[in-house]
């Protein structure tokens, strides 16, 4: 924990530094939420379309959700979602003539639900 899901167009693909971008978000999730890097896990999805607003104008889309265990403030949460905003945004490099939409939104997991394993063999 935390859990990062990033959804990005397929036009990203070979200008959107993932790696970079998450070897970089985990240190930043880290020193925000007062957590460990070793508890981070990003995972990359591909969005082979997608329509923005009205579709009339060359767009893709970058998307950043990241699952907390419950309790923190609003304010340390848009914190974080601004802090990563900017850095989605420092790792892709821009394309002439596409806009691009990139948005975060930090979202809460139930601490009573919440389970994790980690090690070798089943749960």
């Amino acid at each position: 924990m935390p859990h990062i899901t990033v959804d990005y167009s397929d036009v990203l693909a070979e200008t959107f530094d993932r790696r970079g971008f998450g070897l970089a978000l985990h240190p930043l999730l880290a020193r925000t939420v007062k957590g460990s890097v070793a508890g981070c896990k990003t995972r990359f999805r591909r969005i082979e379309e997608c329509v923005i607003a009205d579709g009339g104008q060359e767009a893709a889309m970058l998307h950043v959700e990241v699952a907390l265990l419950s309790g923190r403030t609003p304010e340390a949460k848009a914190e974080l979602s601004r802090a990563v905003l900017g850095l989605a945004r420092d790792h892709v490099k821009p394309m002439p003539g596409i806009t691009l939409h990139t948005s975060v939104d930090v979202c809460d997991l139930a601490r009573g639900s919440y389970a994790s394993h980690t090690g070798e063999g089943p749960a």
